[in-house]
C-alpha cells in the first residue's frame, strides 16, 4: 500500500488529497491477505475523502494467470471495495494502471542510471543467484545482495 498524503510532494504535483494504492499481482486469485491490505487502503482513503487506486503488478509474465487481474478486481468489488481509479476506470492525468504499460519508461530510466554509473547490468543465471544466496546465508546475510564480481 502506498499513501500520498496532502503535503510536500503532493503539493508539488498539485494533489490536494490522499491517494492510496493497492497493487496486486495477477499471479492468482484474491486471497485474504490481499483483501485485508486493500480494505485498509480503501478505508483510509475514504475516511480522508481520498481516492483508492488499483494498479496491477503484471510484469512477472511467467507467473501471471488467465483472468488473474479480473479476479482481483471482481472479488474486491464483491467485498464492496470499489476503486476510484484502476485499469477499468483510468484517469489519464495519472496514467497507466498496469506496470507492463510503463515498461518503456522504466527502460529509459534504467538506461539513464547505467549512463550515470548508478546502476550495473547483472548477467547471473538462476543457478548462480541461488548459489550466491546460499553462500550469503552461511555468512549471516539474509537479505540477498548481488555479487558484482
Amino acid at each position: 500500500t502506498f499513501f500520498l498524503i496532502s503535503s510536500g510532494i503532493n503539493a508539488e504535483y498539485g494533489m490536494n488529497k490522499i491517494r492510496t494504492r493497492y497493487a496486486p499481482s495477477p499471479t492468482g486469485k484474491l486471497h485474504i491477505g490481499g483483501a485485508r491490505t486493500a480494505l485498509f487502503s480503501f478505508l483510509f482513503a475514504k475516511h480522508n475523502n481520498g481516492d483508492f487506486i488499483i494498479r496491477i503488478e503484471d510484469t512477472d509474465l511467467e507467473r501471471n494467470v488467465k483472468n488473474g487481474e479480473s479476479s482481483q478486481i471482481d472479488n474486491l468489488e464483491w467485498l464492496g471495495i470499489k476503486a476510484d481509479e484502476s485499469p477499468r476506470i483510468p484517469n489519464k492525468k495519472y496514467g497507466a494502471y498496469r506496470q507492463s504499460e510503463k515498461i518503456k519508461r522504466y527502460q529509459k530510466i534504467a538506461q539513464d542510471l547505467l549512463k550515470k554509473g548508478l546502476a550495473y547490468k547483472a548477467y547471473d543465471t538462476p543457478d548462480e543467484i541461488s548459489s550466491q544466496k546460499i553462500e550469503q546465508e552461511k555468512r549471516g546475510i539474509f537479505s540477498f545482495r548481488y555479487d558484482r564480481e
